[in-house]
């Protein structure tokens, strides 16, 4: 008896312990943690480091970090390095702040939309589902196979390569190109 007690006090310990943890996922080498907003979990990527510069430098570290919910579709550093040479470093500049901040909202949509809620829009739209950005333009959704695409307003295509990095205030989605709007 003594033993089986023993054993149920060791079971109960570890199921408290493992529910005392947050379901985290890795994102350039970093955990993502549920509890932290999207700016405090973002600088710790190390694939997101040219994102959080664009970031900074557009002045959106508040209103990231605020409650939203946001849904962000978050361009690696590889992706940036795809754009034509100086595109990066001409963004940054302060007199472009206009532009810079129009090409990051573009990449960010009011609410939660994890990647379920993504797939139900598209199947019950016919395949396709246009999604509104915080910049106001639009962006289109569809499924290649199992990978979830987008389509910008000049016509280019993002796949999301890590799907529902959960955080304190939405949700973000890794994407493998930056999305232009016109």
């Amino acid at each position: 008896m003594k033993i089986t007690g023993a054993i149920a006090a060791v079971v109960v310990a570890a199921a408290t312990l493992v529910s005392g943890q947050e379901m985290t996922k890795m994102v350039g080498g970093a955990e993502m943690f549920p509890s932290k907003n999207i700016i405090q979990n973002a600088v710790n990527s190390k694939d997101h480091t040219t994102l959080v510069a664009a970031v900074k430098a557009a002045g959106l570290v508040d209103t990231l970090s605020g409650p939203g919910p946001f849904t962000v579709f978050a361009p690696t550093n590889d992706a940036f390095a795809k754009l034509p040479p100086g595109t990066v470093d001409s963004l940054l500049k302060p007199e472009m702040k206009g532009t810079l901040t129009k090409v990051l909202t573009y990449h960010v949509v009011a609410g939660k939309w994890d990647s379920a809620a993504i797939a139900k829009a598209i199947k019950d739209n016919m395949g396709t589902y246009e999604i509104t950005t915080v910049s106001g333009g639009k962006l289109w959704a569809s499924m290649n196979g199992k990978n979830l695409e987008l389509k910008d307003e000049k016509g280019g295509k993002a796949w999301v390569t890590i799907a529902d990095v959960y955080q304190s205030n939405g949700v973000i989605h890794v994407i493998n190109a930056v999305l232009m709007p016109k």
